[in-house]
């Protein structure tokens, strides 16, 4: 077939969607990892979803995160500079294991 796209092209477009449409269970998964600050959150998000975030979209829905319980934040000197890090709550932590739940049952029917 001529038009057919390359299961490469065709999976990275599926992760850009994602990530655009369910972006903060991207940045909770993302965290859950490892505690981490802004910045490196921007890095981790180009380099594993092709997504590039913009400070300006990243940081209010951080704010929302945090404020929703989901996330909690601490000032922390990483190599000289004050950074402010997020970490995952437990209630962060029950909403992805709710999301995996859904999909889960969601690819079974």
């Amino acid at each position: 077939m001529k038009n057919e796209q390359p299961i490469e092209d065709i999976t990275g477009e599926m992760k850009r969607r994602f990530a655009k449409h369910f972006l903060d269970l991207i940045l909770l998964q993302l965290i859950k990892t490892k505690p981490m600050w802004g910045y490196r959150i921007i890095k981790k998000t180009e380099q594993q979803y092709g997504i590039r975030l913009r400070h300006g979209a990243l940081y209010p829905l951080l704010n929302t995160l945090e404020a929703a319980g989901f996330l909690r934040s601490r000032k922390a000197l990483v190599k000289g500079r004050l950074r402010k890090i997020y970490e995952i709550t437990p209630k962060g932590k029950q909403i992805i294991e709710s999301y995996h739940t859904f999909l889960k049952e969601q690819i079974k029917t």
